[in-house]
């Protein structure tokens, strides 16, 4: 194995205590612009999210804002509340040890070019040779030109690489589509499905796969 790939969100970090932080702000200011109750606010600002599941515009918290017409920016957000941002424990040592053996590191997200920043934000960005976000190519997970655009970024054919990722259907299926090893990582013990090549519970895991 020449390379190894990463998903962002649920993967090499959490993002859900922004989330939790911003959301609130959210409800109140659709229903004071409309006059619903906070509840009615927060069940349609939701509804649209969930309509959209897995879509091009799902995985961009900035086109909801817009949708709303809302003045809020997600970057903005990132970087007023950086430590909201978090990285998992096993994260970084993973990155360290992948680098110290010489491995090809890479991203590949659906998410927007603030992925970027995210990565930079929380300290992360530099151990990746390459970040391919949808608006490199247009595609999101799992249409096969992200994964092929990042392959060859690195300059590694698929039977090279490994894809790590929290999602079965973007992630797992993806990369399998296009001849890559996929792993699950599986961080909440959910039911498994047995698609994946294999299936971690920890990003420390990748030593027995790759070692």
């Amino acid at each position: 194995m020449e390379a190894v790939f990463f998903d962002i969100d649920g993967t090499l970090l959490t993002e859900m205590p922004l989330i939790e932080l911003f959301l609130p702000q959210v409800y109140e200011l659709i229903s004071r612009r409309t006059g619903l109750s906070k509840d009615a606010a927060r069940e349609r600002f939701l509804a649209e999210i969930f309509s959209r599941r897995d879509t091009y515009d799902w995985h961009d918290w900035n086109f909801f804002f817009k949708l709303f017409d809302l003045d809020m920016d997600y970057a903005e957000l990132m970087k007023r509340y950086p430590h909201k941002l978090r990285v998992y424990p096993d994260t970084v040592p993973t990155l360290e040890w992948l680098k110290g053996e010489r491995y090809k590191l890479g991203v590949i997200t659906s998410g927007p070019a603030y992925q970027g920043l995210k990565l930079e934000l929380v300290g992360l960005r530099d151990y990746f040779d390459v970040i391919v976000t949808r608006e490199d190519v247009k595609a999101i997970k799992p249409e096969p030109k992200i994964f092929l655009h990042a392959l060859e970024g690195l300059g590694v054919r698929p039977g090279e690489a490994l894809m790590v990722g929290d999602s079965l259907s973007q992630d797992v299926y993806g990369a399998k589509n296009v001849g890559m090893t996929a792993v699950w990582i599986n961080r909440d013990g959910e039911p498994g499905y047995h698609m994946a090549d294999y299936e971690i519970r920890t990003l420390h895991e990748l030593r027995k796969i790759l070692g």
